[in-house]
């Protein structure tokens, strides 16, 4: 609904050109089952996790991993970044 002035109305064409398409989400690179025995000892490392996407970057791909929300001060769990890995 347009309740302006229509002599003041104009129309152009525009090109927009699409320079990256996201049609894959990420995803892990292979499925992961974590096991923690009871007598784990601090600092010890449970799973390493990698990410993977479809999508051909042409700056290659930055993966961010968190912890939920309410996991987020649980001093029990941190997650940790692998440089190099």
């Amino acid at each position: 609904l347009f309740l302006g002035n229509h002599s003041q109305v104009s129309r152009v064409p525009v090109a927009i050109k699409v320079l990256d398409v996201n049609d894959n989400a990420p995803e892990f690179a292979s499925e992961h089952e974590a096991f923690l025995c009871e007598n784990g000892k601090t600092g010890q490392v449970i799973q390493i996790v990698s990410a993977v996407d479809k999508d051909d970057p042409k700056n290659g791909h930055y993966f961010l991993y968190s912890l939920l929300p309410e996991m987020v001060n649980n001093p029990n769990f941190t997650i940790k970044k692998n440089e190099g890995k």
